[in-house]
């Protein structure tokens, strides 16, 4: 099974960029996804950005998330 998160991106170095995920950060890559900018949530899988979100469904993927994992 693969799983893919949303994350939200704090900042981008040439094709690299730092997210944020829940309090804890990671390096992952743009290449497949360059038009992301600094704010924007992006699904990230196996250390990719694969797909850019908006503000909206990024948020509320990750409130999902959180809830499941209450309840865990």
């Amino acid at each position: 099974m693969c799983v893919a998160i949303p994350a939200r991106v704090n900042s981008i170095q040439g094709e690299q960029a730092e997210v944020g995920i829940g309090g804890i950060t990671r390096t992952v890559s743009l290449q497949l996804t360059p038009e992301a900018k600094v704010g924007d949530y992006v699904i990230v899988h196996t250390g990719y950005a694969i797909n850019v979100l908006d503000q909206q469904e990024g948020e509320e993927t990750l409130r999902l998330i959180e809830a499941i994992a209450r309840t865990a």
